[in-house]
């Protein structure tokens, strides 16, 4: 089933374009990427399709909830809590899944929120099918490296039991074998049945992952912004020159 769908997608402001044209169809199961080159926009256009920022060109449509993974800036850990008071705070927030919804939410997510009282960072952990994860329940999120903070923002996306995660800029600050790890994660994720687009600079050889570039230099696009008309140049009187008494 199709999750989200985007058929022309574009946002454009008084100053040219962020992202445009953009066609992205992406179904339960699948793992799809948006590359391209820093100031292209992959950051709005995740935010857009998870429902969290605005277009005005094209077409949208999403069925079921989304959840974001480690956006900079937009969602990002409390550097005053560690990461299993992350978990165990959604969890409360969460609350247990409503019986009308069960059949819709990953068993998975299910058993994580129905073990909060339990053992919180090990269900949800579990939960995301990442129990391989450099991640340390008692590291305060002022700590975390780059890469987990990614693989916090995903277990805490999981524990929601969405149709779509979104995930920004994954491969951030991140060596080979981080990168290859985190593409990884991301593909179990996908085959736990939820609908995963991330962004990254460029996606590693081997990954299952339908890649879309957005803002490639390469392409005969128009320019993306509209410069700015110049002020006018100010004239400052000259001061009068003295008269000798």
């Amino acid at each position: 089933m199709n999750i989200v769908e985007a058929r022309g997608l574009g946002l454009r402001t008084r100053r040219g374009w962020v992202y445009r044209d953009v066609d992205l169809t992406a179904a339960s199961g699948e793992l799809h990427a948006v590359t391209g080159p820093p100031g292209s926009g992959r950051t709005s256009l995740l935010l857009a399709l998870a429902g969290r920022f605005p277009h005005n060109h094209g077409e949208l449509r999403r069925r079921g909830p989304a959840a974001l993974g480690q956006v900079a800036g937009v969602h990002e850990p409390d550097p005053t809590l560690t990461v299993a008071e992350h978990i165990t705070e959604r969890l409360l927030l969460l609350g247990p899944v409503p019986r009308r919804r069960r059949r819709l939410v990953p068993v998975a997510a299910v058993r994580a929120r129905r073990a909060y009282r339990r053992d919180a960072y090990a269900a949800a952990i579990a939960g995301a099918g990442l129990t391989d994860a450099p991640l340390e329940p008692d590291r305060y999120g002022r700590d975390l490296t780059p890469v987990e903070r990614q693989v916090l923002g995903l277990v805490l996306a999981s524990l929601a039991g969405p149709s779509l995660i979104v995930a920004d800029d994954v491969d951030a600050g991140a060596d080979r074998p981080e990168r290859e790890w985190m593409w990884g994660a991301l593909e179990r994720l996908a085959d736990q049945g939820y609908a995963v687009v991330a962004s990254a600079r460029a996606v590693e050889p081997g990954v299952a992952a339908t890649v879309h570039r957005i803002g490639d230099p390469a392409l005969p696009v128009p320019a993306l912004t509209v410069p700015d008309e110049p002020a006018p140049a100010l004239t400052v009187p000259a001061e009068p020159a003295e008269v000798p008494a």
